[in-house]
């Protein structure tokens, strides 16, 4: 079966998915961000850092909802965000301007720490098993036209496969 483009109908219910995925995101980011009580700095700091790159990865997805973009998104944030942490080695006067408000730090970071890379690998990860699964396996335009033809293209598990 080729695979069809997919319809503005699709995109929509793709970017309403993505909002509802922000809209859970978001508010647990800048909860964790602000979050006082055991576990704190671990939360602070690096969980809330692997949810600043899922949060970027679905931003970018809502622009282009296409499953062949997913990777490169993920992979994309995972640079800037390195990039960003990067640049919290260099504390030029502009820099610490933005770095003065809350939404400045939360978005570009005040203080560098090795150990923030490992949290972006996960969190980029889990962006992109995130994108995959708002995206879903087919389009919903796909499963009507299977629907009218009476075919199913689902995959099967082997181990259920009979006499094989």
């Amino acid at each position: 079966m080729t695979k069809e483009p997919l319809t503005q109908s699709d995109k929509g219910l793709i970017r309403k998915r993505i909002l509802l995925s922000l809209l859970a995101v978001t508010p647990l980011g800048f909860w964790l961000k602000l979050y006082v009580g055991p576990g704190q700095n671990w939360l602070n700091n690096y969980a809330a850092g692997a949810l600043y790159e899922i949060f970027w990865c679905l931003v970018l997805l809502f622009f282009w909802p296409r499953r062949k973009c997913a990777a490169n998104i993920a992979v994309g944030v995972l640079l800037v965000t390195s990039f960003l942490e990067g640049l919290q080695l260099w504390h030029p006067w502009a820099l610490e301007q933005i770095r003065a408000t809350f939404i400045g730090r939360a978005l570009i970071g005040t203080t560098f720490s090795w150990w923030d890379f490992p949290h972006y690998f996960l969190g980029c990860a889990l962006g992109w098993f995130w994108m995959i699964k708002v995206l879903g396996t087919e389009t919903p335009a796909q499963a009507r036209a299977d629907e009218e033809a009476g075919t199913d293209h689902t995959i099967e598990n082997p181990s259920e496969r009979s006499g094989g």
